[in-house]
């Protein structure tokens, strides 16, 4: 029996990669890394321009709070720190690094001494929060803030195996060819958690890569594979949890509120790598796909090369994108920009042509299927909360769930009306937000008219739109 939950919606998926093996790209002759890769507070700077560094080396750090210091994936001399607009729409520092090609490792980096069994809870998360691994699933949280936050509160792990987007094979190639860094890695974050049940959640389209995780855990008493439905969004946390526990996670309430931790496949391999070799976080599998691209391909990317890197390596374009997109066609963003680096969260690029995807429809109307409502995986009414948008009501909106909406997406893949109604949402939660920081700010600082006018045009200016290119 396939593990499912309610409601939810089936893509066409596109997994056009998924026998394409993970294959590396070319040192690039130049990255540009941005400090700022995770939730949480940006990172701090510890070089300057003429500065040589080399591969694993810490060039920024976060002093306080929560955050990530993040590292440089080649050896060169650091050319420029640079700041501009991110993917988020926010300005944040990059540092430029020219490649020597000599691939001299920072003599810091060697693998943990001590064996597993010897390993404390605060080692295993210190060892995490300096191989600044966040998740490499999308939200990129701190991968060692979960684990802190987890403590005595959870008895399962769940690794999110399901990779249920549209076009991305990064993970399914992992598990095909990196098993055991997988599982390795799981063994690591069980030790740190003090938990003796993990599962391992795969989509039921990916029988191969069962197979194969089936084989390397027979026997375990604590690790076993969970076969989920393929469906989407199957890979989101609430629907995991309730797939797999049949517990729904209350409004507001995190999965470790119900005794589950999650994360990602290739979150857990990263946390082998920093265990076994030392090696932070520096690179990434991303898929390359979509109509535009000539040869679709799985590549293991440095942190930082730009998206025109990546696309060269697969042999160029056969087309003019209309639209990039950083991640899933379902919830990942739009890109404005081609220079853009490869992040920590970057899972997939994808390009498509004018003529892929959504139809446009001349009139956008609700036309009152309902469809919506039976798709939403989180059981709201999402085209109430549009209309509540459209016409400011924020307040109505909030009372119908805005602020339960996961943005995944299905209300518009769905909707034969052609409403945006992700979009409509997206807006209102970034405005709802805004008027929460408007309000907190007045109270602590009632004369700042001016800057609590500037956070609220920030908040909705940022609104980025949901790629959903997909009907």
């Amino acid at each position: 029996m396939a593990y499912t939950f309610r409601g939810g919606i089936h893509v066409e998926e596109y997994k056009n990669t998924r026998r394409c093996r993970i294959e590396a790209l070319p040192a690039p002759e130049i990255v540009t890394i941005p400090l700022s890769q995770h939730i949480g507070a940006p990172a701090a700077a510890l070089v300057k321009k003429g500065d040589s560094v080399t591969v694993g080396q810490k060039i920024g750090e976060v002093s306080g709070g929560l955050g990530c210091p993040v590292h440089s994936s080649i050896s060169g001399t650091v050319t420029d720190i640079v700041k501009k607009n991110a993917q988020s729409g926010f300005p944040v520092e990059y540092v430029v690094i020219q490649n020597d090609f000599k691939d001299t490792v920072c003599p810091d980096i060697h693998p943990v001494s001590k064996k597993l069994t010897e390993v404390t809870t605060e080692e295993v998360i210190e060892i995490v929060r300096e191989a600044g691994i966040s998740g490499m699933g999308g939200a990129a949280f701190p991968t060692y803030a979960k684990i802190q936050s987890a403590l005595g509160k959870v008895d399962k792990l769940i690794v999110n195996c399901a990779e249920c987007e549209p076009f991305i094979t990064a993970n399914h190639r992992l598990l095909l060819e990196q098993p055991a860094s997988v599982i390795n890695g799981v063994k690591i974050l069980l030790k740190a958690l003090g938990v003796r049940t993990a599962y391992l959640a795969v989509e039921d389209n990916k029988t191969d890569a069962i197979e194969k995780l089936e084989e390397m855990t027979e026997g375990s008493k604590m690790i076993s594979v969970k076969v989920m439905k393929t469906k989407y969004p199957q890979g989101d946390e609430r629907q995991l949890v309730y797939a797999l526990t049949g517990v729904e996670i209350p409004s507001g309430k995190l999965p470790a509120d119900v005794g589950c931790v999650i994360f990602n496949a290739e979150t857990c391999a990263a946390v082998y790598r920093a265990f076994a070799f030392g090696m932070p976080l520096i690179s990434r599998i991303v898929t390359v796909d979509g109509d535009c691209v000539k040869r679709p391909r799985n590549i293991l990317a440095p942190i930082g090369p730009r998206v025109t890197d990546l696309v060269e390596f697969c042999g160029g374009l056969v087309r003019e994108p209309k639209k990039i997109i950083n991640g899933g066609p379902m919830m990942g963003a739009a890109q404005w920009d081609t220079e853009m680096p490869v992040t920590k969260s970057t899972s997939a690029v994808l390009l498509f042509s004018e003529g892929f995807g959504r139809k446009s429809v001349e009139t956008q109307s609700c036309i009152r299927c309902g469809k919506c409502i039976r798709n939403c995986p989180m059981h709201l009414m999402p085209m109430y909360i549009a209309q509540f948008s459209k016409i400011h009501d924020l307040k109505r909106a909030e009372e119908y769930g805005a602020m339960n909406c996961v943005e995944c997406g299905s209300c518009s893949y769905n909707c034969p009306g052609g409403v945006e109604i992700v979009q409509h949402i997206r807006v209102a939660k970034a405005a709802i937000k805004a008027e929460k920081t408007q309000k907190a700010i007045a109270a602590v600082l009632p004369e700042s008219a001016d800057e609590i006018e500037l956070v609220g045009l920030v908040s909705n200016i940022c609104v980025i739109s949901n790629a959903c290119v997909l009907q």
